[in-house]
């Protein structure tokens, strides 16, 4: 008989999540809170090789590679301009392959593309109310008043998960870590540098990045620090003059290109706030569990948070295929990867962490940050993250 599992959200994990469940032999349905696909919605990010590895035993990385550009080599550099290290972005994948950074749209509809040519269902506006397990099945239950019932539930739901609330009404909210994000893509420039680097500029009062893409634009972000967690309504009253102008402010007394990138820049993407969560007591009950964000959100610092959700798929859907007891397959799920995705969070809590400091803070990490810098790039200390490889 086949297992039929209900997939809650239809972002970058869910339709990963349901190629996977294909290929375990399961019969997957994605459920999408809004009425419409993320289409032209949001920035960019890196996949790191570990996600690339991910995709490729989905035959799924030719559809992705070339969306973006390699992002082979990242660079460190002070707001004085001075480089404080250089080093190698995740090597390369078993097939040759380096990290690619893309568009998050891009990667979102390619993968939600082939979700659909490969059968899968996907239905919009099927926001989660409420789910309960019901015998041997779950029954969820959705705010347009329509239900469904499978013999799984899956929370591919995100930062602000209702399956995770569910499971446990007294499961944490998401951490507010101190910055927020903008960014951008800025054209007609002709900045000199290797395509695809990503440069990393801790400046005197923000931090700042970019990557040359092969056309000569530029792909951008800043990380505002903010002490205290802006409301939603606060960062919509922002407008865009203004936001223009606390960056140019923020980057005057900084050497290095970020004036010139922000000049260049049309539209400047709306701030937003970044969390994680670094521990989610409840992952599952027996028929129920959360992947992705909705169990370990990270801080983008980690460059990891796609990557992790594509591993949370494939070794959910390994878990499930070699043991049909779906209680005992979620229980080896949580046991495989637990351990992992908290070390990544506290890894990207600890990239993050000196983004922002105040004026004390400013003068340690201007202090030390060479010698730290120093030693990541000669050690490779973060290759545990992305030598990481699923036997499927």
């Amino acid at each position: 008989m086949t297992i039929t599992v209900s997939i809650i959200g239809g972002g970058i994990a869910g339709p990963v999540t349901a190629m996977a469940m294909q290929r375990a032999g399961l019969d997957p349905v994605v459920y999408e809170a809004h009425d419409h696909g993320a289409d032209g919605v949001g920035a960019f990010l890196t996949l790191a090789t570990n996600g690339l590895e991910g995709l490729h035993l989905l035959d799924l990385d030719r559809q992705v590679t070339g969306l973006g550009m390699d992002t082979r080599r990242m660079r460190i550099v002070s707001g004085s301009g001075k480089q404080l290290a250089e080093f190698d972005n995740g090597g390369l994948t078993s097939f040759g392959t380096p990290s690619q950074t893309l568009r998050r749209a891009d990667l979102y509809r390619t993968l939600r593309d082939e979700a659909l040519r490969r059968g899968v269902r996907i239905e919009y506006g099927k926001q989660l109310r409420d789910a309960r397990l019901d015998g041997d099945r779950v029954h969820a239950d959705f705010t347009d008043g329509t239900s469904a019932d499978g013999d799984l539930l899956v929370g591919a739901d995100g930062l602000r998960s209702r399956t995770r609330s569910i499971l446990d009404p007294h499961a944490p909210d998401p951490r507010y870590l101190g910055l927020l994000n903008t960014g951008g893509f800025a054209t007609g420039l002709a900045l000199d540098g290797e395509p695809g680097a990503a440069h990393f500029h801790f400046g005197k009062r923000c931090f700042f990045g970019y990557l040359i893409h092969p056309s000569g634009d530029v792909w951008w972000f800043a990380n505002p620090g903010r002490r205290t967690e802006p409301t939603a309504g606060e960062l919509a009253s922002i407008t865009p003059e203004q936001q223009r102008t606390e960056l140019t402010e923020l980057f005057s007394r900084d050497a290095g290109p970020a004036l010139q990138i922000i000049d260049a820049t049309e539209h400047i993407i709306r701030s937003w706030s970044t969390y994680d969560l670094p521990t989610v007591p409840t992952w599952r009950n027996e028929r129920m569990v959360i992947i992705g964000d909705a169990a370990h959100a990270t801080s983008p610092s980690s460059g990891q948070g796609a990557s992790m959700a594509i591993e949370d798929a494939l070794v959910l859907a390994r878990c499930l295929r070699d043991n049909r007891d779906t209680a005992v397959a979620l229980a080896a799920y949580e046991t495989a990867r637990r351990t992992r995705v908290e070390r990544i969070v506290a890894q990207g809590r600890r990239n993050g962490s000196g983004k922002a400091p105040g004026p004390v803070g400013r003068v340690i990490r201007d202090l030390t940050l060479p010698t730290v810098m120093r030693m990541v790039g000669r050690r490779d200390s973060l290759r545990w993250m992305y030598d990481y490889r699923i036997e499927w």
